[in-house]
């Protein structure tokens, strides 16, 4: 098995089809997008492939070690990941097809409307070992 993050964007990917800003929906469309992912998880659980799933706030910092006993924070000139990463899932699936095809599904979270998203989710293996340094 192999492990893979399920990176779900706010942007920085191609619209999604239901492209309705979350802070756009009503109180009941949030529980229903809500419910669809733990329903989601629960059922990767009784497979054995769910390891974890997080939402992220928007609120973030950059932060940078600038000497003994003073990490200055700056918000930089970066692309702020609170801008962009909504959230995570871990999954442990067999194979990347595996990997692709849940994306696929937790892609139709539903939305506003109550309509699926057909947001981009972005699919990453986790390395198993460091890259060989070669000279």
């Amino acid at each position: 098995m192999a492990k893979y993050l399920l990176l779900k964007h706010y942007r920085g990917a191609p619209d999604p089809v239901n492209n309705v800003p979350m802070d756009q929906w009503s109180p009941q469309e949030i529980t229903d997008h809500i419910q669809f992912m733990r329903d989601f998880a629960t059922r990767l659980e009784s497979t054995g492939e769910f390891v974890d799933a997080q939402a992220l706030s928007p609120e973030g910092s950059w932060v940078q070690y600038g000497g003994e006993g003073r990490p200055p924070v700056t918000d930089g000139p970066f692309a702020e990941t609170k801008d962009l990463i909504a959230g995570w899932m871990i999954i442990d699936v067999d194979t990347h097809d595996r990997a692709v095809e849940l994306a696929a599904q937790l892609s139709a979270a539903p939305g506003a409307g109550g309509r699926p998203i057909h947001e981009w989710l972005e699919v990453r293996p986790f390395m198993h070992e460091p890259p060989a340094v070669t000279e």
